[in-house]
């Protein structure tokens, strides 16, 4: 059990999940109660087409912990984690994707460092000597090819910063979630970004990641891949030119 009675809101965005959100919300849950005395779940219905919100709604009512934010039209990862994050009533807050493939086993470990005061914020990282990985070679090599690209255009001092499994402190995260404008899947840098130019304390650790999605590329195509540059690029001209997340 953590040492702590602050509450802990898990953020969990879902499109098109409806197979399997209820009995994954239903995992988290107990999880959760095995080390946390107070927590929520916060699971966001990004616009989906199937019955997602139905069985967010279905599990609600046996379990009191959870809470939804849906609208009905499909915005991205990103405004979901925003949606999420503005919602959430917690002294931390983590983010977690719904699919599970990152096991939510991992977040106690996360919350350990923060709950200390060693840290403002946990990130795993793919990258990470003793992480655990199972997904596709293609993804490893994507991966790669956009660490090296953040590296040369933020010099940021993290190897990964689009593994879905993050914890954050509330205050760190609220104080820079409004500055976010990125609504796809490269809303991870952007937070980073804007929260390394206030100061805050990142730290990785191990993640161990199951992929159950085949083996190609899962949900993300092309269009995603191009978009994702196109948005970081955007991110570089916020931060280094317009001097955008650097506040007072």
């Amino acid at each position: 059990m953590i040492n702590t009675e602050e509450m802990l809101s898990v953020v969990m965005p879902a499109y098109n999940e409806g197979s399997h959100i209820y009995d994954n919300l239903k995992e988290v849950s107990k999880i959760l109660s095995n080390f946390m005395k107070n927590y929520e779940i916060v699971a966001v219905n990004d616009g989906s087409a199937d019955n997602t919100k139905a069985e967010i709604e279905r599990y609600i009512i046996e379990d009191a912990h959870v809470r939804i934010v849906s609208y009905k039209k499909n915005k991205g990862k990103g405004n979901a984690i925003k949606c999420g994050v503005l919602k959430s009533r917690g002294k931390y807050i983590a983010f977690l994707d719904s699919d599970l493939d990152l096991p939510p086993e991992q977040i106690e470990n996360y919350m350990r460092p923060l709950v200390s005061g060693k840290t403002d914020v946990v990130i795993g990282s793919k990258m990470h000597k003793e992480s655990e990985l199972e997904y596709p070679k293609i993804r490893k090599i994507i991966s790669f090819g956009y660490y090296c690209m953040l590296r040369l255009l933020f010099h940021l001092k993290v190897k990964d910063t689009q593994t879905g499994l993050k914890v954050f402190d509330a205050e760190a995260l609220k104080s820079i979630i409004r500055l976010v404008k990125t609504q796809g899947f490269a809303y991870d840098i952007e937070i980073l970004v804007a929260l390394n130019f206030r100061k805050y304390r990142i730290m990785e650790m191990p993640v161990r990641l199951v992929f159950r999605r085949g083996q190609g590329m899962g949900r993300i195509k092309m269009k995603d891949i191009v978009k994702v540059f196109r948005d970081t690029l955007a991110i570089f001209y916020r931060a280094n030119i317009k001097k955008y997340y650097q506040g007072v």
